[in-house]
């Protein structure tokens, strides 16, 4: 117990940090795709994972030896050792990494001032003003309540995915193999929609939306559709289309460092957003109690209620945002001042750590 929450402690700092990542390297405009482009990865690991798995299960069910648990947490153990050295040696801020050039530095810190909202530098000064007007700014509870909802699913498919695909009547080292599709799926969505979202723009809260329709019915589905043998491989497809409900979690944290302006109002926000994330795991893994076996429906419905409310907070947070431009875009007609010169003065702000709210020049993208 010590050691899973030691690496629960460690493991917290990973999205987080790739968040910071993109902030710093990326224009608002490619937020949304670098960041699935990145988790992506996640997929296609659970690819090879999901393979070695099965090949250590399969060998020490035949010939013995080494306990295939032990095995597998060797293999995961060096794997994750061994990306900590490539990722210390090359992350980093612009100002940090060793790799670049002082006139390559120069030109990657340019490029994202475009973007208004600073640059997550080691060194700023903590702003407790910034700290209040995080706690005022309804995106920090967009942002906190989205991903609850969107991790009450996440906390209960992953600590109860294998237990469910064996209620549908596969056996254990058949679910190793069962469970690569939905990796497949997973990395083909996650490729599809960061080439998409990078070429139409304004179009991440959209894909968020809809991402929650298709798990709300695979949830709904697998609740209410008999225990038998004959619908095994309906419930595996119902089960297969619950993969979008990450879109919903993965593209709300891109909104973060293109949406929030100030150094510490951001950390704020983003510390909210993985406490919700914490909470709504833990919440899910409760939903999803043994006793409720074969067909856990308290589980799976209570998943798809989130999903649902998911949907509705997805809505109104969209709508917020395109009522901050409205009334920003006619303050600034108002003004008489040219749109030339409110790129210029947003620019010179968001480079002063000025917050969203506090810029009148600065635009949310949805």
């Amino acid at each position: 117990m010590a050691i899973r929450a030691l690496q629960g402690f460690f493991e917290c700092t990973i999205s987080p940090g790739f968040l910071l990542i993109i902030g710093n390297w990326y224009r608002t405009e490619e937020h949304a795709a670098r960041a699935l482009f990145w988790q992506s990865a996640n997929a296609g690991f659970g690819i090879i994972s999901d393979l070695v798995t099965y090949g250590i299960g399969q060998r020490a069910e035949e010939h013995g030896g080494l306990e295939p648990w032990r095995g597998i947490s060797l293999f995961l153990g060096s794997s994750t050792l061994v990306s900590a050295l490539v990722c210390f040696a090359l992350l980093g801020s612009p100002r940090e990494v060793r790799w670049m050039s002082k006139e390559e530095k120069r030109m990657a810190a340019a490029r994202i001032v475009k973007n208004k909202a600073g640059r997550d530098v080691t060194g700023r000064k903590w702003s407790w003003p910034q700290v209040f007007e995080a706690f005022q700014d309804p995106q920090l509870y967009f942002c906190m309540v989205n991903a609850f909802l969107s991790s009450v699913p996440n906390g209960g498919l992953t600590s109860f995915g294998s237990l469910m695909y064996k209620s549908f009547g596969f056996t254990e080292l058949q679910v190793q193999l069962i469970g690569i599709p939905r990796s497949v799926v997973s990395l083909i969505i996650f490729l599809v929609v960061g080439i998409y979202t990078r070429r139409v723009k304004q179009r991440r809260i959209y894909v968020m939306a809809l991402a929650t329709l298709p798990p709300f019915v695979g949830m709904l589905g697998m609740a209410l559709l008999p225990n038998t043998p004959h619908y095994k491989w309906s419930k595996w497809f119902l089960y297969l289309i619950t993969v979008p409900y990450v879109l919903s979690l993965f593209l709300a944290w891109t909104l973060i460092p293109s949406n929030v302006a100030g150094r510490t109002k951001k950390t704020v926000i983003s510390s909210a957003t993985f406490v919700g994330y914490c909470v709504g795991n833990m919440a899910g893994s409760q939903i999803f109690k043994t006793k409720d076996a074969p067909q856990y429906i308290p589980g799976t419905i209570g998943c798809a209620i989130s999903l649902g409310a998911e949907f509705v907070l997805i809505a109104a947070w969209r709508l917020y945002y395109m009522w901050q431009n409205k009334r920003r875009d006619r303050m600034a007609a108002e003004s008489g001042v040219s749109k030339e010169e409110q790129e210029r003065l947003g620019r010179e702000m968001g480079e002063r750590d000025v917050t969203d709210l506090m810029n009148p020049y600065f635009r949310y993208t949805m």
